[in-house]
């Protein structure tokens, strides 16, 4: 397999994981888009230097949480802007049902964590190991399991004080 068929082999095994980072780091769908886009960008950039000490996977994790958080950063620089998207978004959820609403306020809540605790969650979400999460952020596996203990007691209370 060249290096073409491998890369994107990789890529497609990690679509969904590449689309989550992106929803809980970009705003609407017109900055996630963009924002998977330079994901696969610097995937691509950096394939090369890839040294598979860890899985790809986990590799990919890495590279398109950094990409997310520098995007992340890179944006709160720019002019606060509402996009049409974002309108239509918030006027459909007024019609939702109570699970699409606790989802919404889950999701909210999960963007107010700063961006170590969000990209914890958004592993832990994926089932990932604590072993796999503190390869990927770079912490150890007790640190993890305290962080998300700490987590999740932030994330009930923030929800209880919403419900």
């Amino acid at each position: 397999m060249d290096k073409n068929e491998s890369f994107i082999a990789a890529i497609k095994g990690s679509e969904g994981t590449i689309f989550k980072i992106a929803s809980v780091y970009a705003d609407g769908a017109e900055d996630r888009n963009d924002l998977v886009q330079e994901i696969n960008y610097q995937l691509w950039r950096s394939f090369d230097t890839f040294n598979q000490k860890s899985s790809v996977n986990t590799w990919i994790y890495r590279v398109a949480m950094n990409v997310a958080i520098y995007h992340l950063k890179a944006a709160k620089k720019r002019v606060p802007t509402v996009s049409i998207d974002d309108q239509l978004m918030h006027s459909r959820e007024t019609e939702q049902d109570e699970e699409a609403a606790r989802w919404t306020l889950l999701k909210q809540s999960i963007e107010a964590l700063n961006l170590l605790d969000k990209g914890i969650v958004i592993l832990y979400l994926e089932d990932k190991s604590y072993e796999e999460i503190a390869e990927i952020v770079g912490i150890s596996v007790s640190n993890v399991g305290t962080k998300l203990s700490r987590i999740k007691e932030k994330l009930k209370q923030q929800l209880n004080n919403q419900l």
